[in-house]
């Protein structure tokens, strides 16, 4: 059993003050297979401390010696990517091909942090102005569980290319990831203070975080109701925040669309990370003349979809993170049962075989209305909700008919009607026949999916505010 006894704070692993330890668990057997000991408000303004000792020089370094840093920090987790994959599988139960990608992205985003500070523009002229972009201060970054490393090496990264330095409250759920990628970040050499790592609760770290007047700004990605409190907390002191929330993804099928040859895209956008992603397409809209053959195909191709064992190579859904998720999502699969909705798969109860651990029937609702709670809540687990509509126009209404905005998908034969549909729909990110990411491009959401944009130039832009300088005429610049 793994025991992580430390923090990070100002550059050296550290007894926190906590007393309180944290059980981790596999989630593919529900066998406890580590213990977290947690920082409290103590721990997090220690760290709040180290990174505003060290803000003032690392402000004024040059974009050089910004990019030399994030390309140390780079190779550095790169050398331990075996290491994080095995965490990855082993307390999170992504499935391998899924837990590849999570093992290799932390490294990407580093990569596309250099990319866009190499070519970020911090100064321009307005008219007779010079226009100065400077860093906020100090950064809370808080990550969620779904993916952990990522989230942590992309907010870092862009903090630290902006100018700003950082205290991260990871997930405690992941606490192996995050050790793994407190120890690559330690060897990478960076200032002491630059970043500071304190596992905790919410409610205590988070809020002090939220809180405390040292912080100039908030990276948090999760449920809408914690960035909702976050939002709130942090006006007390005038916090700036990036917030990347949840979702209820509409996946639009357009009735030109070829079934067969787009089923994968559907399910795989509804199935990605077991359905444990904000971006899931799981709103499946379909041309209501054409919903019986729709609903045979899928039927056809969720019986191939395996939930189990993420370390057998043909699984393509894991387990819940933990209990308490897959109780929810048992009783969402109540819920539509009860709201009237037709099971086309799956239902409650673990997939035949598999007597332990949080594993879910890859699910699938139809006979269903947007006004239904599986239509309109965040389920975070394998179930979609395939719901008819009449014609183009009501398909955009439906789609834009949520609290949510992050992400869409549009599938069908004729690109241009395709574009014409996506750009109506309203969500930070609207996908045409693919699911693929570009990390270059600004990612977050519309309503209640957040404020603001991570990833590239913009991502960069919200650690910095804007000074004008103005110089009387005639003298020298």
């Amino acid at each position: 059993m793994q025991r992580i006894e430390h923090i990070y704070i100002n550059g050296e692993f550290v007894t926190p003050h906590g007393q309180e330890w944290f059980d981790l668990y596999n989630p593919s057997t529900e066998a406890v297979i580590g213990q977290v000991r947690l920082g409290d408000e103590q721990d997090a303004r220690r760290a709040i401390a180290a990174a505003q000792a060290v803000f003032p020089a690392w402000s004024r370094t040059t974009r050089e010696e910004r990019i030399e840093a994030l390309r140390r920090m780079h190779r550095a987790i790169v050398a331990r990517e075996d290491d994080l994959m095995e965490a990855i599988v082993t307390e999170y139960g992504a499935p391998s091909v899924r837990s590849r990608w999570m093992t290799e992205y932390p490294a990407q985003t580093i990569a596309q942090a250099i990319d866009a500070l190499d070519s970020f523009e911090f100064e321009e002229r307005a008219g007779a102005a010079h226009v100065v972009m400077t860093p906020v201060g100090v950064a809370g970054l808080i990550t969620p569980w779904n993916s952990n490393a990522g989230f942590i090496c992309n907010k870092l990264a862009t903090a630290l290319a902006a100018g700003c330095t950082a205290v991260i409250k990871p997930s405690e759920m992941s606490a192996m990831q995050t050790q793994i990628v407190a120890e690559a970040l330690h060897e990478a050499g960076l200032p002491p203070g630059v970043f500071n790592i304190v596992n905790g609760r919410g409610d205590m770290v988070g809020e002090e975080i939220a809180r405390n007047p040292g912080i100039a700004k908030i990276s948090f990605t999760g449920s809408s109701a914690v960035g909702q409190h976050l939002l709130s907390a942090g006006s007390a002191t005038m916090k700036r925040v990036t917030l990347e929330l949840g979702g209820k993804s509409p996946t639009v099928v357009l009735d030109d669309a070829d079934f067969g040859a787009v089923m994968p895209l559907v399910l795989g956008a509804g199935f990605l990370n077991s359905g444990q992603a904000c971006i899931a397409g799981t709103r499946i809209l379909v041309p209501r003349h054409r919903l019986a053959e729709f609903e045979q195909i899928a039927r056809e191709a969720v019986a191939h979809v395996k939930s189990g064992d993420p370390r057998e190579a043909d699984t393509d859904i894991g387990p819940m993170v933990s209990h308490r998720q897959w109780e929810r999502v048992q009783n969402y699969i109540r819920i539509g049962i009860e709201e009237g909705a037709a099971l086309l798969a799956g239902g409650e109860g673990r997939p035949d075989g598999l007597q332990a651990g949080w594993f879910v029937k890859p699910t699938i609702f139809t006979n269903a209305n947007n006004r239904m709670r599986i239509a309109r809540e965040e389920i975070f687990g394998p179930v979609l909700t395939i719901i008819p509509y009449s014609d183009d126009a009501e398909a955009i209404a439906i789609a834009n008919d949520t609290n949510y905005g992050l992400s869409a998908i549009v599938l069908g034969k004729d690109i241009k009607r395709c574009e014409r549909v996506a750009r109506q729909i309203d969500a930070g990110r609207v996908l045409v026949n693919t699911l693929a990411h570009e990390p270059r491009a600004p990612f977050g959401g519309f309503k209640y999916s957040g404020l603001g944009r991570e990833m590239g130039k913009w991502g960069i832009g919200a650690y910095l505010e804007p000074k004008t300088l103005m110089v009387a005429s005639g003298q020298v610049q």
